[in-house]
């Protein structure tokens, strides 16, 4: 690492990450009134059906079995982990966002025709000294209570509430602000902070690494504060091989990235992070601006050497997921195959604009839909060599697209993904298989009272593998876990478990194969 490149990361470091940390002075001018307590009214005072997708867990779910119609494939037999926002209430104020919750873990142990159900609550730091106290002690990435003292480090306001990471014999739970948190997979007891290094304690590690099929884990973090990058490449066994920061600027929200075999690739949606709208006492969300005059930018990063990157632009609009990225080489006119003879193409859901993460996310806290149109899937080609970029949009609603995990970094058809919004209902009411070269799409559309959570795709080494996912019944109180065959999503699951008890909606999770 050169001198400056580590400057840049002492730097990150001591500043404590980022835009997490408020100032004192912003909490001095925070508005007087504390809103949460008419949020935490107005949810309950609701009659929306589906309040039991935003409700608080009010305790641990301890292991119990689920009702199995059919029978789970072979190559299903394992463990979905799942994490999500469950505690959203504490002390009589609600949180304002949904993505502040406090996370909840979940796995699903599934064996033929049975399956049992386990949900804990992440006790981070956060977690234990709020309950203690019987109230909220700092801020949330998209609420910030007046009167309450700043967090004192990033991970004095973690949650560990967006995605699971599989790493040696633990699942980490993962934020996005600051440090992933350890769980065990059996129990998932909460066995303290990740750490991959001394001097990256506290340091922002994403909740969307990619981990490509030899089992090498990239990823990425972000001081929006600072306008730094922070890059991750960690072996197969668990152990960092290399951390750098780089300066970023205009820093837009960054949720999610792809890996190629050759490149990193990030989409910079033009929601841009401003320092002094964050001084001025605005929570993290709402230090971002809606900036569509850059445009969308996408950046490309050499995974050899970090320091050769390329920079594209693209019309503007607004992402959280990609589904998948990969090169196709082209003759460079000496038969080679550098990066001037490079296309890159990815896919991804894209929104028109940030409605879906400024209100619609924020509206369903208080049991009111914002009614924003839902992201469609975008397939995009960077050309290294010419510097255009290019996108086209598939016309298909789509949002959480995951794809075989064998496929990742590598040319890929088929996505998974959830689509079809439902009027008068939060979120998607559909899971779907799209083929990103031709736009063919199959569908399966769950009851009329059910909303439909991310599915991922579990390999099959004797065919195209199983999507499986869960939903929520809000009309029964049921959360289902359902399994598809890959190829023939439209024709229903083959197998169905259904848990005597609603799960909070959840964001992200990760089968683990037995």
């Amino acid at each position: 690492m050169s001198p400056h490149r580590r400057d840049l990361m002492l730097r990150l470091v001591a500043a404590g990450a980022g835009p997490w940390l408020a100032p004192w002075a912003a909490h001095a001018q925070a508005p007087k009134q504390d809103a949460s307590a008419s949020w935490h009214t107005q949810f309950e005072s609701s009659r929306a059906h589906w309040k039991p997708a935003f409700a608080t867990a009010a305790a641990d779910f301890p292991l119990a079995a689920a009702s199995v119609r059919g029978r789970f494939p072979d190559a299903v037999a394992g463990t979905l982990y799942r994490v999500g926002p469950a505690g959203h209430d504490l002390g009589g104020e609600r949180y304002q966002h949904w993505f502040d919750g406090d996370g909840m873990a979940h796995r699903f142990v599934i064996e033929g025709n049975r399956v049992h159900h386990q949900g804990r609550y992440v006790a981070t730091a956060k977690r234990l000294a709020e309950v203690r106290a019987g109230r909220r002690l700092t801020e949330g990435f998209g609420t910030v209570f007046p009167g309450r003292e700043p967090p004192s480090a990033p991970d004095s306001m973690n949650p560990a509430n967006i995605s699971m990471l599989p790493v040696g014999d633990e699942v980490l739970a993962l934020w996005e602000g600051g440090s992933a948190t350890r769980l065990d997979p059996r129990t998932l007891e909460t066995r303290g902070l990740k750490t991959w290094r001394a001097d990256l304690a506290g340091v922002p590690f994403s909740a969307h690494p990619r981990v490509e099929a030899d089992g090498t884990i990239w990823n990425f973090g972000v001081d929006a504060h600072h306008g730094l990058l922070l890059l991750y490449e960690i072996g197969p066994d668990g152990v960092l091989r290399r951390a750098d920061a780089f300066p970023l600027s205009d820093m837009p929200m960054v949720h999610d990235f792809a890996v190629t075999a050759g490149h990193l690739v990030f989409l910079l949606p033009p929601l841009v992070y401003d320092a002094q709208r964050r001084l001025a006492g605005a929570s993290v969300l709402d230090a971002h601006q809606w900036r569509p005059e850059l445009g969308m930018r996408a950046l490309v990063v050499n995974k050899q050497d970090w320091k050769r990157q390329q920079m594209f632009h693209l019309p503007a609009g607004f992402l959280f997921h990609l589904g998948n990225a990969w090169e196709e080489h082209t003759s460079s006119g000496d038969g080679g195959t550098d990066s001037t003879g490079t296309v890159i193409h990815l896919d991804y859901a894209r929104a028109a604009d940030a409605s879906g993460v400024l209100t619609d996310t924020r509206e369903v806290m208080r049991a009111r839909l914002a009614g924003s149109a839902g992201p469609v899937l975008t397939v995009a080609r960077l050309d290294l060599r010419t510097g255009q970029a290019t996108q086209a949009s598939l016309g298909v609603e789509a949002e959480f697209p995951r794809i075989d995990p064998r496929r990742v970094g590598l040319r890929h058809r088929q996505v998974v993904h959830v689509t079809s919004t439902q009027g008068g209902l939060p979120l998607w009411g559909a899971i779907a298989t799209t083929n990103v070269e031709t736009g063919a799409s199959q569908r399966y559309r769950y009851g009329p009272h059910t909303i439909v959570e991310e599915h991922v795709w579990v390999p099959d080494a004797r065919g195209p593998g199983w999507v499986l996912g869960t939903a929520l019944d809000y009309a029964r109180k049921q959360t289902l876990l359902s399994c598809f065959a890959a190829d023939a999503l439209a024709d229903g699951p083959v197998a169905q478990a259904t848990l005597p008890y609603a799960l909070p909606l959840g964001l992200h999770g990760v089968f683990v194969a037995a």
